[in-house]
């Protein structure tokens, strides 16, 4: 499958996004509204084919130098399964707002064999966080 990633939020489809979103365990909560404020506020990333338009979404918030927490990275269906959440995840991480950030957060409840191989580990005692710290203490 040929596939491309944008952070263009003009290129987002805002209803199937937001669908998505309301049928996860993490944001059936939330209200169009509140997704779109989301998108608003945040980096935003589409998975796009040309045939069959958006396959996934991600987004991310950021202070660019020291923290940046990786959200609703979502794999449309029937696209899961192919790769495509670690080609979102790796393009996410190569971005240079993200690349030079000392922390970089997430949570999860299904998915630490896919953050495992980007070098996330579990943070504390936490069954959802991870994290991936390249801060340097004295």
């Amino acid at each position: 499958m040929t596939y491309y990633i944008s952070s263009d939020k003009q290129r987002l489809d805002i209803d199937k996004v937001h669908q998505a979103i309301k049928a996860s365990y993490w944001g059936n909560y939330r209200s169009m509204e509140m997704t779109k404020t989301t998108i608003e506020q945040s980096m935003c990333f589409g998975v796009y084919s040309e045939m069959e338009g958006q396959l996934g979404f991600a987004r991310v918030l950021t202070d660019h130098v020291v923290f940046a927490y990786i959200m609703d990275v979502i794999i449309f269906e029937p696209y899961q399964g192919k790769g495509l959440g670690k080609k979102l995840i790796q393009y996410i991480l190569d971005q240079p707002e993200i690349n030079k950030v000392h922390t970089v957060a997430l949570k999860t409840k299904d998915a630490h064999k896919l953050y495992d191989t980007f070098g996330f580990q579990k943070v504390g005692d936490s069954d959802m966080w991870m994290a991936m710290d390249k801060a340097k203490y004295n």
